[in-house]
């Protein structure tokens, strides 16, 4: 996990769990679900998955491993995982990367869909639209908006 290899005991402790996609005997991927709250970095806010739910977070797919179907076979097997122990939805976000294809061929379907600049050290975004009306509601309910323009400085956090 490099350079967050730190951070893994104290995600363990507050009750995420961690899943790998192995070939050859070989983490090739791996990432993250909670079911408390979360900081989204990409959108500045975070998210508190309700009773029953969880969130797909920090998936990494290892540079040899990239396009090679790793990041789907990893949301796959995580959204599995979480149905088996009772949670009934889970929620992932995904920006404009390589990967992003494969979530809705997993299963998902889009809650809600944002715009994002960072210029200057401040982060402007405003949310576009409600794909399906009432999942964009709960989409807005768990990460605590109801959508529109936000500006903000950009925070990083190590969680």
């Amino acid at each position: 996990m490099g350079g967050e290899a730190d951070l893994v005991q104290p995600r363990f402790e507050r009750g995420c769990r961690c899943y790998a996609v192995v070939i050859d005997r070989a983490i090739a991927g791996y990432g993250w679900l909670s079911t408390g709250a979360e900081w989204i970095s990409e959108l500045q806010l975070e998210i508190r998955p309700r009773k029953a739910e969880g969130y797909i977070w920090n998936c990494t797919t290892l540079p040899e491993h990239r396009r090679q179907g790793v990041f789907k076979a990893l949301v796959v097997g995580i959204s599995g995982a979480a149905l088996r122990v009772g949670i009934t939805r889970v929620w992932i976000g995904t920006m404009a990367i390589p990967g992003e294809s494969a979530v809705p061929q997993s299963g998902f379907r889009p809650a809600l869909t944002f715009s994002a600049i960072r210029w200057a050290g401040l982060l402007f975004f405003r949310h576009l639209t409600n794909v399906d009306p009432a999942l964009g509601r709960d989409g807005l309910s768990v990460i605590r908006t109801s959508g529109g323009w936000y500006f903000g400085t950009v925070t990083r956090r190590r969680h």
